[in-house]
């Protein structure tokens, strides 16, 4: 294999990882956006996520505890989100902001009270997330055994929450009534259904991978990093667009950005390129695409 086929497969296998944070949250996302709610919370869930992931697996000696302390956590927050909005009639937008505002603010707060400190804090018992090795058979498959096998858990749980999602969502009554909901909520209401409940579970959908999400920021790295999230929620925002609102094209939109911030990683040693530049470069691509999108929209809507 050339130069070339040696660099582009530890890329593509780096970009599998570096996706699936972006991927759960945009999943969790799209069940909020179908039922008719932008959820701009997402950066500020999968923050709680990781902090109190990596913290309960510390706290417990337990990876599956400190995971679901993490899921729960955001969960809640993602209920606090979604009454104030969906009960209290707060604009969603400002009570969106003022969720990531507030999972910034707390998970400092917290590092700061519990353990002195409000920057790095490294969690050197916790255990790493289990590798599933695929059949020595499958592991010699040029090119697709050394990017599909290999990864932790929750990419492939990730896998099959994707499998999982977009069956819910169109071969399923409540798939059907939560598009129902963002499509016409005066015609769900109509058939005797409450289009809050389908908001509200698009919502706690949300928090429970976005949870998830965190979980995968911090668990394998054994710390947490103030802002660890570092916008991955905004992205999702945006993953979420450009895949159509749909779950296969956010799979597709999610790997485009993952490989962008593998080829940034890949470059910070390889190229002569500013790093500023080089650690810009996901956001770039970011405005960059939702640009074309824009254009694309545009377009689509002019010939119809």
């Amino acid at each position: 294999m050339n130069g070339a086929g040696h660099f582009s497969i530890p890329l593509v296998h780096n970009a599998v990882d570096i996706m699936t944070p972006f991927l759960l949250a945009a999943i969790g996302g799209l069940f909020t956006e179908l039922s008719g709610m932008l959820n701009i919370a997402l950066e500020g869930l999968m923050l709680t996520g990781a902090f109190f992931s990596v913290a309960g697996a510390a706290a417990t000696g337990s990876l599956a505890v400190g995971i679901c302390i993490g899921i729960g956590c955001t969960m809640i927050l993602a209920l606090l989100f979604a009454s104030v909005t969906l009960y209290l009639r707060a604009n969603v937008f400002i009570t969106g902001l003022a969720t990531n505002l507030f999972a910034s603010g707390f998970t400092i707060m917290l590092a700061s009270r519990l353990f002195n400190t409000k920057g790095v804090i490294q969690f050197p018992g916790v255990p790493r997330l289990p590798v599933l090795a695929a059949p020595e058979m499958l592991q010699r498959i040029p090119v697709i055994g050394d990017i599909l096998f290999g990864h932790n858990v929750i990419v492939y749980a990730t896998w099959g929450l994707v499998f999982a999602a977009a069956i819910v969502i169109y071969r399923t009554p409540f798939g059907l009534r939560l598009r129902g909901t963002g499509f016409s909520e005066k015609t769900i209401v109509s058939l005797g259904l409450n289009p809050r409940r389908y908001q509200l579970a698009g919502i706690l959908i949300s928090g429970f991978t976005c949870g998830l999400a965190g979980a995968m920021l911090t668990i394998d790295l054994a710390a947490f990093v103030p802002e660890i999230s570092s916008g991955r929620g905004w992205i999702a925002l945006v993953v979420i667009y450009l895949g159509n609102k749909t779950p296969w094209g956010i799979v597709l939109a999610s790997f485009v950005f993952g490989l962008a911030e593998s080829l940034s990683n890949f470059a910070q040693g390889a190229a002569k390129i500013p790093a500023d530049f080089i650690l810009a470069l996901p956001y770039v691509i970011t405005v960059a695409a939702m640009i074309g999108y824009s254009i694309w929209k545009h377009a689509r809507a002019g010939r119809s």
